[in-house]
């Protein structure tokens, strides 16, 4: 009788220890769940994660672009940083549409006082080289945009707008977003826009200079306005 106690016995204590580490691992599987949705911008219960970009270390990317000589070549974040570069990045959706070559040529037209700041515009969209080059070669006043300034990049895979949170996945196409990137690669500021509407290149003049204060801006601050 004893014996069978016994046996029982050390059969509860290792039943129990057994549903202890089956717990423990469901806790790190739940945990990696969670951890990989966050990561991939999952839902989870009817709640979107989504990763906070500003403050952290931009998405590094290289792609291929038209130069502003209308040569063939790529444009990386790794090398603006290596030039000591601030880097100006914006999205658009599409070329050879009504809003895109409004803000393209705008960020044109002032690119010399971005220049003035030691920054790098480049303009994405998810179309190819070719397209990118074929609207630059027509004219304004045809839709086209004409001589640029800066680069236009090719996100043909996608991949460098996913990456920054911009991607319509089911278009194939990219939201309205602006990324500013310090020389050290941290990412300071970011809007994202309806594709609508197009941005202020004065707004996205004053941030930068803002940024490169180094101080607190208070609203509505302006360029050569004291800092708190």
């Amino acid at each position: 009788m004893y014996s069978l106690l016994k046996i029982d016995w050390e059969n509860a204590v290792r039943y129990n220890s057994h549903c202890e580490v089956i717990d423990e691992i469901s806790n790190i599987f739940l945990y990696f769940l969670v951890h990989l949705a966050f990561k991939a911008k999952l839902s989870i219960g009817g709640i979107h994660m989504a990763e906070r970009m500003v403050g952290k270390q931009a998405p590094r990317f290289e792609m291929e672009a038209v130069l502003a000589n209308k040569e063939f070549g790529k444009v990386s974040l790794e090398e603006n940083m290596k030039n000591d570069k601030w880097t100006v990045l914006f999205f658009y959706p599409m070329d050879f549409t009504f809003v895109c070559p409004t803000e393209i040529t705008a960020m044109s037209d002032r690119y010399d006082e971005f220049e003035d700041l030691d920054a790098e515009v480049i303009g994405v969209s998810t179309d190819t080289i070719h397209t990118h080059l074929a609207w630059i070669n027509t004219d304004r006043k045809e839709n086209g945009l004409g001589q640029l300034k800066y680069p236009l990049a090719a996100d043909t895979n996608h991949e460098v707008s996913r990456e920054y949170g911009v991607l319509i996945e089911e278009e194939g196409v990219a939201l309205r977003g602006l990324f500013i990137i310090n020389p050290e690669g941290e990412l300071q500021y970011q809007t994202v826009f309806h594709n609508n509407i197009g941005r202020d290149v004065d707004e996205t003049l004053r941030v930068l200079q803002a940024l490169q204060t180094g101080g607190l801006c208070p609203a509505n601050w302006k360029p050569g306005q004291k800092t708190l």
